[in-house]
């Protein structure tokens, strides 16, 4: 038997006290990471706080108000911001190109958690994108300059025609506005002062955004709106936020519930 001497009994006791320390320090890592997954059990962008991606301006669903606590307001982001709280989370807005957002593109790149702007549920969106539960029901809309002698789609022959590339209103004027020349823009940020500015001579597409133009100014008008069966819907990534996508609906649902869905509605849809 070997006897150790007092210095290296010594040495062999701090050795052991510093691989207990880091036993401790390796428990305490992992009970943390434990902490955090189960603090954000949506997968998250950011653990407590539902990212949103829109393109803005689009209103009155989405639009910067610098009075919000997100930066943004309208019916979107104020469903969005009742449906967070229902979940416990904060909110955060991002503006986004719709026509990569539709595509799925910026969803499936993990950039937010949901995209809402005003986007139509239709199957070939389906195939890219999962939508949850519908939340608002619209029709098309043509708007002119009141004096411009346009009443209806077959007076566009021949004029310039300003639609929102990757929308619904871009498929429905190229199947019915025939002779008429399109104008693809990147939103409707773009759209309205092309408008203004003379460039176009209508605009085809959500009624209640034109309807906003209108009131805004009265050299503008709606001349006719087209029931398109159209239903707007929150996007997921593909196959990827099941949970999360199950967490809206039931919120939806209880604010639907509970009026506080209408209340919302009626802050933005109801004729003053």
């Amino acid at each position: 038997m070997t006897r150790r001497t007092p210095l290296a009994l010594g040495i062999a006791l701090t050795a052991v006290a510093s691989l207990a320390l880091v036993g401790c320090a390796s428990g305490a890592g992992s009970s943390g990471d434990g902490d955090a997954a189960a603090d954000n059990k949506y997968g998250l962008v950011e653990a407590g706080t539902l990212t949103v991606c829109s393109d803005v301006p689009y209103p009155p669903f989405e639009f910067e108000d610098t009075s919000s606590e997100s930066g943004y307001s309208g019916f979107d982001i104020d469903l969005l911001t009742a449906i967070a709280k229902e979940l416990d989370l904060k909110i955060s807005v991002q503006d986004v190109g719709f026509d990569a957002l539709q595509s799925g593109t910026t969803l499936a790149a993990g950039t937010c958690d949901v995209g809402a702007s005003a986007m139509t549920i239709t199957d070939e969106r389906k195939a890219n994108i999962d939508f949850a539960d519908p939340y608002y029901d619209s029709l098309q809309s043509l708007l002119v300059r009141a004096d411009s002698g346009i009443k209806s789609i077959d007076d566009l022959v021949g004029k310039n025609v300003g639609v929102q590339q990757g929308t619904t209103g871009e498929a429905y004027a190229g199947e019915n506005a025939t002779g008429a020349e399109l104008v693809s823009y990147p939103s409707d940020g773009e759209l309205w002062p092309a408008m203004q500015a003379g460039q176009i001579d209508a605009i085809l597409q959500d009624q209640p955004v034109n309807l906003e133009h209108e009131k805004a100014d009265s050299a503008y008008k709606i001349v006719e709106t087209y029931n398109t069966d159209e239903s707007y819907g929150f996007a997921f990534a593909k196959g990827e936020r099941t949970e999360l996508l199950e967490a809206v609906n039931a919120a939806l649902k209880d604010l639907r519930d509970s009026g506080e869905y209408q209340k919302i509605y009626d802050k933005y849809f109801t004729a003053n």
